[in-house]
């Protein structure tokens, strides 16, 4: 098992550095914990990615990324695990072995990769927070829905730093945000970006239209970033971006 998780772990994140302006002799991605359903990866000082799957009718089985990142012994999860049994092993993970508290969930949208254990979070008391859409839509297709809302963009405070979550626009939905960590440079884009040589996924809540518009933004917003998580595979750097605008480019 440690052998096929340690290929699937270069599979998903062995070139994240070669495409970072980070060397990888700053930081090397370090498995942290791993179980058939779960898998977390430190890729810098204070960001992890944790990885779990969805079985889906068109695509098989997908492993479904989300952002972890801390300051001060506190933590903001950016997308749940997609059910509650993983999203469960996520937090006790953070409680005991980061020994931290989880300050807030924040779903990036409304699908189940993104809140499929948001059950979980609440039974802790975690508070959870969403685009104002993004609550809209989970109510409109009877799912569970983010406690707290905003509109367009939130300054979420952090330990003694921040963390900011904007809406720059429709694309893979018409609620999807993305989280930055200005201390690491790092952007979480969720399924709004894709990995190199992805292909365009599911499309049926898009707006293909707006998609490469919305990246553009996000790209001239965030012109620092050195290390982009997408929703779904290897993490890279601001080519992600140049790949997802011109993915969805229209003629």
């Amino acid at each position: 098992m440690k052998k096929v998780f340690f290929a699937l772990t270069l599979l998903l994140y062995g070139n994240a550095y070669a495409q970072s302006t980070l060397s990888s002799a700053t930081f090397k991605p370090v498995e942290v914990y791993h179980s058939e359903d779960l898998w977390i990866i430190q890729i810098s000082e204070n960001t992890f990615v944790h990885t779990s799957f969805l079985q889906t009718n068109d695509f098989g089985k997908v492993p479904c990324n989300g952002m972890i990142i801390r300051d001060s012994k506190e933590v903001v999860v950016f997308d749940t695990p997609t059910n509650n049994k993983s999203a469960e092993a996520l937090i006790k993970y953070i409680k005991e072995k980061l020994q931290c508290k989880v300050k807030a969930i924040v779903p990036t949208h409304f699908h189940d990769d993104c809140l499929g254990g948001l059950a979980s979070f609440h039974e802790h008391k975690i508070p959870s927070l969403g685009n104002f859409s993004t609550i809209e839509l989970t109510k409109a297709n009877k799912v569970i829905s983010p406690q707290l809302g905003f509109k367009d963009s939130l300054k979420l405070k952090l330990g003694n730093t921040f963390t900011m979550v904007t809406f720059f626009g429709e694309g893979h939905t018409k609620d999807n945000v993305v989280g930055y960590f200005p201390k690491e440079k790092i952007l979480f884009g969720g399924c709004l970006i894709k990995e190199l040589e992805a292909t365009k996924g599911y499309l049926g809540d898009a707006n293909i239209g707006e998609w490469s518009n919305t990246v553009e933004k996000i790209k001239q917003a965030y012109s620092d970033v050195n290390i982009v998580i997408p929703g779904h595979g290897k993490i890279g750097g601001r080519d992600l971006l140049d790949y997802t605008i011109k993915l969805f480019k229209t003629q």
